[in-house]
């Protein structure tokens, strides 16, 4: 039994993912805190927390990055530890110095392991000087001088990389050498936007690529374990939309190896807590990606697929334990998939979506999941980040867990703000999909059979009439009494 040394654990997050760990930092009896803004209201995290802490900022996304305010307030609150979540603040190697010496504990890897693989230039040289598989690529800090002409040798197709990049911000690809300047321009401009940073690197881009990663713990006293893989190569503009696990193109021999150098990665960079390590895949070769010092978005399926809760064992080596359990006793049992609800528009570009969420139905059922950054009432705004919720299915194979996705997002009613659920049942119902043949550009490549279809005559007049009779004055008109029979008064033959 853990002996936790702390007994208030502040969320510092929101959304989904803050009502996620903060189900299980309550199960675990300790006691729970979120942050929250006034601009997110009726947030499923706000009615599970124990307290809340309030924070402003000149912008609501501000104030979930102000750390020094969020750190005055923990302490003030009599925060213990800190979980960050993903996004935000939780790859800031600042703030969890700073959580450390404000005497409270950070829920993740120390501030070294985030510097390290934070910035991809370091991560990349890290892996490649212990022996790892990289992609060839040219570095902008090796010889900033050289830099365009290094890239341009190692010939079409490339990918421009931000080095402080992450979520696929600044991310190019380059088919023609005779574009690679403007891209090196644009990409530079991206990274000093978004990251404040505009370093560069290119790396030979493997067309049609897969995109696996593999999650791993490690606590504090050596031990270092894998849970499997993961597949996230259903992307659009390098964001992931689907993912699964386990993947269907590793083999038991490619699985095993992958895992490993996922491990040995880990363990060279003396990471401690969760972490995912990320590859390319293609042409049955592997090769490092980036690491990611957090908990995942897609973490569910894993816990689906080895029955473990990874916020509870990022807290129980937050707290000095040992693992539990050693390699050989982390299960793998069926397929899970999990698919993220976006407020969004497929059919105009995917922009983003806004509205009073009327009416909320979750699907149920065996082996569905769904963690929800929603509740009816709750209005969705441009402030944050458009993802809604998660839908994660288990199944005892991948044809099972995909039948059972698709009738999971059939039962989903969302009402009063836009969202993918449409789309989303068109992509899992895609023979590439089914047959498990997908890479990163998939839904690039079937855009037009991913369109939602053109309603037909008979449901464009049912949806007609049914707008006409929600109307008051249609409504009142149609009840009404006629003047000539409502002068026959209460007659009745």
């Amino acid at each position: 039994m853990t002996q936790y040394p702390f007994d208030t654990v502040l969320v510092a997050n929101r959304g989904e993912i803050a009502a996620r760990i903060l189900r299980t930092v309550k199960a675990l009896g300790l006691r729970g805190l979120v942050l929250h803004h006034a601009a997110d209201t009726a947030a499923p995290a706000l009615a599970l927390a124990d307290g809340v802490i309030d924070i402003v900022g000149a912008s609501p996304v501000a104030a979930f990055l102000d750390g020094a305010q969020i750190i005055e307030k923990a302490v003030r609150a009599g925060v213990q530890a800190v979980h960050p979540g993903y996004g935000f603040l939780s790859e800031n190697a600042g703030f969890c110095r700073a959580v450390a010496e404000a005497g409270m504990v950070f829920v993740g890897p120390g501030a070294d392991a985030i510097d390290l693989m934070g910035d991809k230039v370091r991560a990349r040289a890290f892996v490649a000087a212990r022996g790892f598989p990289v992609a060839p690529s040219a570095i902008e800090d090796d010889d900033p001088g050289t830099f365009a002409v290094r890239a341009r040798a190692l010939n079409v197709p490339l990918l421009i990389k931000p080095a402080a990049g992450g979520g696929g911000k600044g991310m190019r690809i380059v088919r023609d050498l005779a574009q690679l300047d403007e891209e090196l321009s644009a990409a530079r401009r991206e990274g000093e936007r978004y990251f404040g940073d505009g370093r560069l690197y290119v790396e030979r881009y493997v067309e049609r690529p897969r995109h696996i990663e593999v999650q791993i713990l490690a606590d504090h006293h050596g031990n270092v374990l894998h849970l499997h893989e993961r597949e996230c190569s259903l992307q659009r503009r390098f964001q992931k939309v689907v993912e699964e696990a386990p993947s269907p193109a590793l083999s038991a021999a490619q699985r095993a190896e992958i895992c490993a150098v996922a491990v040995g990665i880990a363990r060279a960079a003396g990471y401690r807590n969760a972490g995912t390590v990320e590859f390319i895949f293609g042409g049955g070769a592997f090769y490092f990606l980036e690491m990611n010092t957090r908990l995942q978005v897609e973490h569910p399926v894993t816990e689906a697929v080895t029955g473990l809760d990874l916020v509870a064992e990022q807290l129980r080596i937050a707290a000095g334990d040992r693992l539990g359990f050693e390699q050989a006793e982390v299960p793998l049992q069926g397929h899970a998939v999990e698919v993220r609800i976006y407020a969004e528009d497929a059919e105009h570009g995917f922009a983003p979506c806004t509205g009073k969420v009327l009416m909320w139905r979750p699907p149920q059922g065996a082996g569905v999941r769904v963690d929800a950054g929603i509740a009816e009432g709750a209005v969705v705004g441009s402030a944050f980040d458009p993802m809604l919720a998660k839908l994660v299915v288990h199944g005892s194979d991948r044809t099972e867990a995909l039948q059972r996705t698709e009738q999971a997002l059939r039962g989903m009613v969302l009402l009063g703000c836009g969202s993918n659920i449409g789309f989303l049942r068109r992509l899992i119902g895609l023979c590439a999909v089914q047959e498990g043949q997908m890479h990163t550009g998939l839904i690039a490549e079937r855009a037009a059979a991913l369109r939602a279809p053109a309603p037909s005559e008979a449901v464009l007049r049912a949806v007609m009439a049914a707008a006409a009779l929600s109307s008051r004055p249609v409504c009142d008109a149609a009840d009404a009494v006629p003047a000539l029979h409502a002068a026959i008064g209460a007659w009745r033959n």
